[in-house]
């Protein structure tokens, strides 16, 4: 069973994300890596850019992960003069083993917590559980669409935020 655009708007709220609207197919942004590689595959010269790591277990992960965040949206341009961008999102029931993955349009209220550490706001496809602690892991595009940022853990138990930004020649949908 999907659901509905109120009850996405709920889920987001605690976390200071505005729900604006669900993105049609017709709508969503061009791919900016070539089919087979994801951000955590893409390298330097797909327009990777990483933040440095936090450790899952260092005390100030979310701090660190909310200012790595942030730091990395505003410098490469996630979030627009109203601070809007595109948020993957899940619609399918949590009890669904199917996912329904669409695009929402968001914005970034100022009152706002990406963070991790031993609980947290994000709904439950925004993040997963290690132990007690639980780490943000979700994908977020500029409206424009020429930027991807995934926000990830790594298996060497670190988190970081990986931005994709490439070029004109580097992208997988401009015609050379």
């Amino acid at each position: 069973m999907t659901i509905t655009d109120a009850e996405m708007a709920a889920l987001l709220a605690p976390a200071g994300i505005l729900f604006l609207r669900r993105l049609r197919t017709d709508e969503e942004p061009p791919r900016l890596l070539p089919p087979h590689l994801g951000p955590a595959s893409a390298r330097p010269e797909h327009g990777r850019i990483d933040s440095p790591s936090v450790d899952i277990d260092d005390p100030d992960l979310p701090a660190k992960v909310r200012e790595s965040w942030f730091r990395m949206a505003t410098e490469h341009e996630l979030l627009d003069g109203d601070r809007e961008f595109l948020l993957g999102v899940d619609y399918a029931d949590p009890q669904d083993v199917n996912r329904e993955w669409a695009w929402a349009r968001v914005r970034l209220l100022d009152e706002w917590n990406l963070g991790g550490g031993d609980d947290g706001p994000l709904p439950m496809w925004m993040r997963f559980y290690l132990g007690e602690r639980f780490v943000p892991e979700f994908t977020a595009r500029s409206l424009d669409g020429r930027m991807l940022m995934n926000t990830t853990l790594w298996g060497n138990g670190t988190v970081s935020t990986i931005v994709i930004r490439p070029t004109s020649d580097q992208r997988p949908d401009v015609v050379r």
